[in-house]
């Protein structure tokens, strides 16, 4: 007998399946037969994925710059796994990892290469914050909580060292056993062009699509030719659309030339959770239907392609022996406004409505889905 039994869940490909799971692990997906302690039978409108990864939020509640909870951003709103992208450095990863102990959500941090995390916005003002033996020792305690560093290289965080802490990052990174990299891009200096020549396979630019003006694009909208490079080397491209770093014009332009994102995630926390203009994953996924990419893009970009860049190695897919995390939503016709971080406003089309989350076989009804009653619970 299974644990749990989801029938006749409609799939991006618009294939109907059922999902049978057992001890927090997918066990069988297509046509399932047996029973299970618990069967969910849909009604075959109900889409269902892998469970949404945010691989780019702050959900440290201590935070004094930017925090949050973690199942205020997780599944309550149907996202199944976050990572905290820097908020703690060496000195309070622990209590993150600590205080999230607790949640529903499962969550996962980048550790900030300073010792302080994002305490002050020039963490990296001071080269001294960039301690490597505390760093290493982070990673060797909480080794399967820490899944990366992040380095956060723009003017207002950097100060006048320019490009040397990310020359320090990449060290560390090499140091210890090639660990994922997200960099922060934001105004310069340093200048972009710098930034991406010292990137390798694998690292990844978080807030790519950024409408300053040290972006991806020239002024005359062609990509630049140290990013073109970067990206031919494997450097992978994160939306992270936060408060300030989201342009619809630039996200429009990079994708009409192929220029996709690899993954998709908020930059959230509580004032652009609440005020916007991010709200949720789902709220930012649905801005990528209004400029040129397609349902099954969008969902790889916060399923397994999340799980591949943060070498999570058993999510992010619908297959036996991956984890039962699982996103359950619908699709709005509704025409809304959606607005990105440098004022644009466009009338949205399409829209996510997340209504639950599976986390490791357990079911969780969003906010969402409990307003719209969705499951006989």
């Amino acid at each position: 007998m299974f644990d749990l039994i989801i029938r006749r869940a409609r799939l991006v490909d618009e294939r109907l399946v059922d999902i049978a799971i057992q001890d927090g692990k997918i066990v069988a997906v297509g046509q399932v037969s047996g029973e299970a302690k618990d069967e969910r039978l849909l009604d075959g409108t109900v889409y269902l994925s892998a469970g949404w990864i945010d691989s780019h939020v702050h959900c440290y509640p201590k935070s004094p710059i930017y925090h949050d909870e973690a199942d205020k951003i997780g599944v309550a709103t149907g996202v199944t796994t976050v990572v905290d992208a820097g908020s703690t450095g060496a000195a309070d990863v622990d209590d993150l990892w600590q205080l999230t102990r607790k949640a529903q959500t499962q969550v996962y941090a980048l550790l900030n290469i300073a010792r302080t995390g994002i305490v002050t916005q020039n963490e990296l003002a001071d080269l001294k914050q960039i301690d490597k033996p505390a760093v290493r020792a982070a990673l060797q305690r909480l080794p399967g909580f820490i899944i990366g560093i992040k380095a956060r290289i723009s003017s207002s965080v950097v100060g006048g060292n320019g490009i040397r802490p990310l020359q320090l990052a990449k060290e560390i990174q090499q140091e210890n056993g090639g660990l994922p990299l997200m960099v922060h891009i934001g105004n310069n200096p340093p200048n972009l062009d710098e930034i991406a020549e010292q990137l390798t396979a694998g690292d990844i630019i978080t807030h790519c699509y950024n409408g300053k003006p040290n972006r991806i694009l020239t002024p005359e909208g062609e990509l630049r030719l140290a990013v073109k490079k970067a990206l031919q080397r494997g450097v992978r491209l994160d939306v992270g659309h936060g408060s300030a770093s989201f342009s619809f014009e630039v996200a429009r332009r990079a994708i009409a030339q192929g220029i996709l994102p690899d993954t998709i995630s908020s930059d959230i926390y509580c004032r652009n959770r609440i005020d916007g203009p991010v709200k949720s994953l789902a709220h930012v996924m649905s801005k990528f239907f209004s400029i040129g990419m397609t349902l099954p893009q969008i969902i790889d970009c916060v399923t397994w392609k999340a799980a591949d860049g943060l070498r999570l190695q058993h999510k992010g897919r619908l297959e036996p022996g991956f984890d039962a995390d699982l996103t359950l939503f619908t699709l709005s016709n509704e025409v809304r406004p959606l607005l990105d971080s440098e004022g644009e406003t466009v009338q949205g089309q399409q829209h996510f409505i997340p209504l639950a989350a599976v986390v490791a076989g357990q079911w969780k009804v969003t906010e969402e889905g409990k307003a719209k009653n969705v499951f006989d619970l």
